[in-house]
């Protein structure tokens, strides 16, 4: 598997460029920011990319999806629960001016579905409490987490949309039950690993 952590936008939002050795098809998760430094990594890694997918629809997640989908021609996926209109207009001030309303998805997920790159397969996980429609991405011993779960830290749950119960229960029911060694990358800071967080995470101590 091929796979590539960008470091863009103004709240330093994990981008990430997965995609199949064998095939050479790829996806973008979560481009927030920055659309030139994400498709320059694409053209290296030598990768067609044929999906675009988001953890959720907070302005720091979303803004370069409509640009790299014209880009690209990839298909745009998200959440059924998503409701970017409502959520992304009351923060859309934080990512400043440039800033562009992602595109009717072409694709709603739901909890159990199966994303495909290639030969890639990974199982969509609906991981709600930081926002209704917060995903995780679960595949080939590595989970992406958006905003539920970080490297010794969690989602926030400070915002009108958030529920700090739901986020615990997403992060005990449908995260801390995959193997230890399950990479976890978050959409914001390092990389961890599921055992390393049931460890020594203290928001999940008790």
């Amino acid at each position: 598997m091929i796979l590539e952590m960008l470091m863009v936008g103004p709240l330093a939002s994990n981008c990430y460029i997965v995609g199949s050795e064998t095939t050479k098809e790829g996806m973008v998760i979560d481009p927030s920011a920055e659309t030139e430094k994400i498709l320059s990594s694409v053209n290296r890694l030598g990768l067609t990319i044929t999906l675009i997918v988001a953890t959720h629809c907070h302005v720091d997640h979303v803004g370069a999806i409509s640009e790299v989908k014209e880009a690209t021609g990839a298909q745009f996926a998200i959440h059924e629960a998503a409701r970017p209109q409502e959520t992304i207009q009351r923060y859309a001030y934080l990512m400043g001016p440039s800033f562009k309303l992602p595109p009717k998805p072409d694709r709603l997920l739901h909890d159990g579905d199966i994303i495909e790159v290639g030969d890639l397969r990974f199982t969509v996980v609906h991981t709600p409490g930081h926002s209704p429609d917060g995903i995780s991405l679960v595949g080939h011993g590595v989970v992406f987490t958006g905003d539920t779960l970080f490297n010794l830290g969690i989602g926030r749950t400070d915002f009108f949309d958030s529920n700090y119960k739901q986020l615990m229960e997403s992060i005990f029911s449908k995260l801390l039950v995959l193997p230890d060694e399950t990479i976890v990358y978050p959409g914001h800071g390092p990389e961890t690993t599921i055992g390393d967080e049931r460890k020594w995470n203290p928001f999940l101590r008790n």
